[in-house]
């Protein structure tokens, strides 16, 4: 494919979504939607591309980060009449999925790991550890739900159940998107919405993805063999081109804990 007039190869714009979403606030790691905006815009604005290209390897991260920059693709598309495609790496869980499922199209290889819809809160409790050791916590609030979840206090029941009710309406969010956009796709006598995972030829199976593809080989076949790849990404904060500081080293094992659940590394 060609441009009209210009008698030069088309272009498509690739875009590399790597990483935990929203993860580090810290040394600027992670995805965001503040730190892709003016990639995005750049994407599909820059030499006028016929298509873009989400090359997606994420395990997920925060529910309004993952809205946000979804949002952002979406609008983005719309506003410039440009397609967008999502290219499944290892992996797109979670979070990771909320993106590719702002593309219009989402391929896969055989072997990436898709899905995850669902909500996931964690954490650790320590009062036996600190009761043992003879220290006392000492928490005074104004608001009985201020310390809701104490991890240095015995779990309680109802905030459990305050807990779940915070998830429910993340979860429903999450499911409406998915529905939104993959609309007739998804089988209607399967729940796909229970937090499980699949291959990439799972995923195509159950309308998650819409094919097994890799990005060069499938936007040729679409758009032409003589097309150009642009590509963006987040530019890495200054401080960090220097050397890892502490906070750097403690973001990177989250997220390689991110990615160990789906048998992936960061």
């Amino acid at each position: 494919m060609k441009i009209p007039f210009l008698n030069r190869p088309a272009t498509v714009s690739v875009l590399r979504l790597q990483g935990a979403i929203g993860m580090s606030s810290r040394g600027g790691g992670g995805l965001s939607d503040a730190g892709l905006a003016s990639v995005l815009e750049r994407a599909f604005k820059r030499r006028k591309p016929v298509a873009v290209a989400l090359a997606i390897n994420s395990p997920g991260g925060s529910p309004v980060q993952s809205s946000l920059i979804g949002s952002r693709i979406r609008r983005l598309s719309e506003e410039h009449d440009v397609p967008v495609h999502a290219f499944v790496e290892d992996v797109a869980a979670s979070g990771g999925y909320w993106l590719a499922s702002s593309a219009d199209f989402i391929w896969a290889d055989e072997s990436s790991v898709l899905g995850s819809i669902g909500v996931i809160a964690a954490g650790f409790g320590f009062s036996d550890l600190i009761g043992r050791h003879g220290i006392e916590r000492r928490v005074h609030t104004a608001g009985q739900s201020k310390s809701m979840l104490d991890p240095f206090r015995p779990e309680k029941p109802e905030d459990v159940e305050r807990l779940k009710k915070l998830l429910e309406p993340i979860h429903e969010a999450f499911k409406n998107q998915i529905r939104a956009r993959r609309g007739n796709r998804l089988p209607a006598d399967r729940d796909l919405f229970t937090g499980e995972i699949w291959t990439g030829r799972q995923a195509v199976e159950l309308g998650l993805a819409d094919g097994l593809a890799h990005l060069v080989p499938k936007m040729r076949e679409l758009y032409g063999k003589d097309i150009r790849f642009q590509t963006y990404g987040q530019k890495t904060p200054l401080l960090r081109r220097f050397g890892l500081s502490a906070d750097d080293v403690m973001d990177s094992l989250q997220e390689r804990a991110a990615f160990s659940r789906f048998g992936t590394g960061g």
